[in-house]
């Protein structure tokens, strides 16, 4: 007779609160925990699967009542009301992505109830209440995590892989470039991001918003950041809100980095919302070695190795005899790469239910904090800025 035993289930459920955002919404709740759901749950390596059980917290009942139907879930799945979500004791997981402002208080009450919590970054509004976060999560016990979905995108992973295996030699410089054109609402287009992000006063800010971002991109692939240079900018000086309100914008919509790392590499970070796109893709890092080059994008690398690097001479005088973009070979995709925020997602899961290995905890989300605070107070006093070591 065939074994007809069925693999033990975990049933894990998640209080997902702040969804009802583009982020949340999009990222964190269709393409990470529907699409887990829809795929059968996480498959674990010894043969169990976790199922999360998704539970919608918010401020819009109505919101949260369209917000399920697009999932396909239940509309007994979706609350405001915070307190009995984390009462409930089949709920295992708390999940913040709320505005910046919200989330220490709400993930400190989520500690409080012995949940373990997951969080979009930032994870706070400064460092000590992120570094805080951190150590009551710990003294409580319960596991944490931020996310850092970047790390998985495939652009990135084969830069990573390239890394692992020697391409570069010694590695000297790393060049990023971020952005594209946010409209302002002043013409018939209509903006593409938050009215939010241009307001300091609302936690706003392209420093606040993505050098945490650079930060883990820079550390797990380049090496430990000892000093940085930013100047910060507000290009656009005026936008429309979601009310069709015209307001002044007192955050800054672009920032201009420069990172000195421990091991001696430069790397310098371009990022804007007011800048329209002419490379490969929205984000670019073209990481330059002594034995070759590489240039990631989202989902693409091309690279040259030093064999194939053209001697171009300086004479602006002629046009150029090299063709410049054709000199990059295309790094094939070696393996199916998945959403970056649900293979986190997984990796988050299997560390709950499995005890799995996990490293990027609330302790990196207060570094990431950290380095955009040094970045705004580099930018206020014009000035280099030292990188103290955050540790447990």
């Amino acid at each position: 007779m065939s074994d007809t035993t069925l693999p033990k289930m975990h049933r894990v459920g998640v209080i997902m609160n702040g969804v009802t955002g583009r982020m949340g919404t999009n990222q964190h709740l269709i393409r990470s925990i529907v699409a887990i759901r829809k795929e059968g749950g996480v498959k674990c390596a010894d043969g169990e699967i976790i199922m999360p059980e998704p539970v919608l917290i918010g401020r819009n009942i109505a919101r949260l009542h369209e917000l399920a139907k697009l999932a396909g879930l239940d509309t007994s799945v979706v609350t405001t009301d915070l307190d009995s979500a984390l009462a409930d004791s089949r709920n295992v997981i708390y999940f913040d992505a709320q505005t910046t402002g919200r989330r220490s208080d709400a993930v400190k009450k989520a500690i409080a109830a012995g949940k373990h919590v997951y969080c979009e970054k930032p994870t706070a509004v400064n460092t000590a209440d992120a570094y805080d976060l951190y150590e009551v999560a710990k003294t409580a016990g319960v596991k944490h995590g931020v996310v850092q979905d970047k790390l998985w995108l495939p652009g990135l992973v084969k830069l990573q892989t390239l890394i692992h295996s020697g391409f570069f030699g010694e590695i000297l410089s790393v060049k990023g470039d971020f952005g594209y054109w946010v409209f302002t609402g002043l013409t018939p287009v209509a903006p593409q991001r938050p009215s939010w992000n241009y307001r300091k006063e609302d936690d706003g800010g392209m420093i606040v918003d993505m050098l945490c971002h650079w930060r883990y991109i820079i550390h797990n692939l380049f090496g430990p950041i000892k000093a940085l240079s930013c100047f910060g900018a507000t290009h656009v000086k005026k936008r429309v809100d979601e009310s069709g309100t015209v307001y002044n914008c007192t955050a800054d919509d672009a920032a201009y980095a420069t990172f000195e790392l421990e091991n001696g590499v430069i790397v310098q970070f371009n990022s804007s919302w007011a800048t329209r796109v002419r490379r490969d893709d929205l984000l670019t890092i073209q990481v330059d070695g002594m034995k070759g080059s590489a240039v990631a994008s989202l989902r693409d690398c091309v690279v040259q190795h030093e064999s194939a690097t053209p001697r171009p001479t300086w004479n602006p005088d002629v046009p150029s005899s090299i063709d410049h973009l054709a000199a990059w070979n295309r790094v094939p995709d070696w393996q199916t790469f998945d959403n970056a925020f649900k293979i986190q997602w997984e990796m988050f899961l299997r560390h709950v239910v499995k005890d799995e290995p996990y490293t990027y905890d609330l302790l990196e989300g207060a570094k990431g904090v950290q380095l955009t605070e040094l970045g705004l107070e580099s930018w206020e006093k014009r000035c280099w800025v030292n990188v103290p070591e955050l540790t447990a």
